[in-house]
């Protein structure tokens, strides 16, 4: 699959072409000495292992070449990797396929369902960019509907009205577990018990929480699940995995089929960040109960942290949030906000509405800001954090309402008439040829 940052997101966008480096060219960092990093839901920084690792793969294949590197690879690239995410997944390994990014799955096998005219896709107001371009293809292609699921009051998805209205019409509910632009938790599993008497094709995205949150398959009682793998998973850019009932299985390899695969290097990164997160789940969750899982248990103070400084708004819709915060401020634009923070050592994404053009926009904010918590999230990072945010805010603030100088505008130029043109002398008569021409006609020989 193609990449598609948008989802979707990539290296350079996390901290924008406008990010504020130092003057040797490194990340910005305080006099602490360590960049904040509380972008994990846009890209989680490699553990060192796994670092190494797809070092050290592009190393072998620049010398020996991919052919040389996917033999060396082939346990990895054909057998374990599907074990890890079977068991990340809770589905048969089997039923796994690697793919460059959650997107572009999705996307591959939507191209190839062919919903009756007239019948219905369930969409929901978080649904990604990305999603919806291939949900609007395949109602121009088929002729269906596009059906958005109604929100409560409180921000939630309507599951009462999602129960009163389903029916063997539906042929398609595409849900996202998180979505991209605030820290809401959708209620996937109880959907999937809605969803189940029905011949529906369930698909999630679990880009945004696959490594923060718990995320099963088999509970879900989903047919499609997508994921990337570079964000809380936390390994290399360009690989992402899917999981598949085996009905769909032929239509997706047929579209795929057509498609690029990610790189083995970062399939083998893949798989050393499965490894990792595996490890550090059992040990994190034995010592600190899920609540520690992907710094979660510092999403109190992370909301504090924005709520105390002045003029800022959270955008936190739902009852169960994740380990990631939206917010703006009242005055200030997000990306200079975000500027000053990178400045003072502290990374965030900035958000803009075209990612989640039906939930955003809706809210009142055109762009804002999205904290996330990682694994390697600690308190001070969150409490340099917030001093750093209200350090920036008082400091535009101030600027903001600080008198500027009237200008003066330098006299006006005296106007210089320009000179009369001369007089164009009167047309005479055309004057004619010395000699007249004649049209000659060569007889042929």
């Amino acid at each position: 699959m193609n990449a598609t940052p948008s989802s979707t997101d990539h290296r350079d966008h996390t901290y924008g072409t406008d990010h504020a480096y130092g003057t040797d060219g490194t990340e910005p960092a305080d006099r602490e000495g360590r960049t904040v990093h509380l972008d994990t839901a846009g890209w989680g920084t490699m553990p060192a292992a796994v670092r190494a690792l797809v070092a050290d793969c592009a190393s072998r294949e620049d010398r020996y070449g991919p052919h040389e590197l996917e033999e060396d690879l082939e346990d990895v690239l054909r057998t374990e990797v599907h074990e890890r995410l079977g068991a990340l997944l809770g589905v048969p390994a089997a039923d796994t396929v690697v793919v460059t990014d959650a997107a572009g799955a999705f996307d591959a096998l939507v191209s190839r369902l062919t919903p009756g005219r007239g019948e219905r896709v369930w969409t929901t107001p978080y649904e990604s960019a990305a999603r919806l371009t291939a949900l609007y293809a395949l109602r121009d292609r088929t002729r269906c509907t596009v059906e958005v699921v109604p929100l409560r009051e409180d921000g939630d998805l309507d599951l009462e009205w999602m129960a009163r209205h389903i029916d063997d019409d539906v042929a398609l509910v595409s849900v996202v577990h998180v979505p991209s632009g605030c820290g809401i938790v959708n209620p996937v599993e109880e959907i999937g018990q809605i969803l189940a008497p029905y011949r529906c094709v369930y698909a999630v995205d679990a880009s945004y929480s696959a490594g923060q949150l718990p995320v099963d398959a088999g509970r879900i009682g989903c047919q499609l699940l997508t994921g990337d793998g570079w964000r809380f998973l936390r390994g290399p850019y360009a690989v992402g995995f899917a999981f598949l009932e085996p009905r769909l299985r032929a239509a997706f390899e047929d579209a795929a089929a057509h498609r690029p695969l990610p790189p083995n290097a970062a399939v083998a990164g893949l798989n050393a960040a499965l490894a990792h997160h595996t490890a550090t789940t059992t040990a994190t969750a034995a010592a600190d109960g899920p609540a520690g899982l992907a710094g979660q248990g510092l999403l109190p103070a992370l909301r504090a942290a924005v709520e105390e400084c002045p003029g800022t708004e959270l955008i936190a819709p739902g009852r169960v949030q994740s380990a990631i915060l939206a917010f703006r401020h009242r005055d200030l634009p997000a990306a200079l906000v975000r500027r000053r923070l990178a400045a003072r050592g502290v990374a965030l994404w900035k958000t803009v509405a075209q990612e989640t053009p039906l939930h955003l926009p809706r809210s009142g904010a055109t762009t804002a800001l999205r904290a996330s918590l990682g694994p390697d999230t600690t308190p001070q990072d969150i409490a340099r954090f917030g001093r750093a945010l209200r350090e920036v805010v008082r400091e535009e603030t101030a600027g903001a309402q600080r008198p500027r100088p009237a200008r003066t505008l330098p006299p006006a130029p005296t106007p210089v008439l320009a000179p009369a043109p001369a007089p164009i002398p009167p047309a005479g008569p055309r004057p004619r040829p010395s000699a007249r021409r004649h049209l000659t006609l060569c007889p042929t020989p």
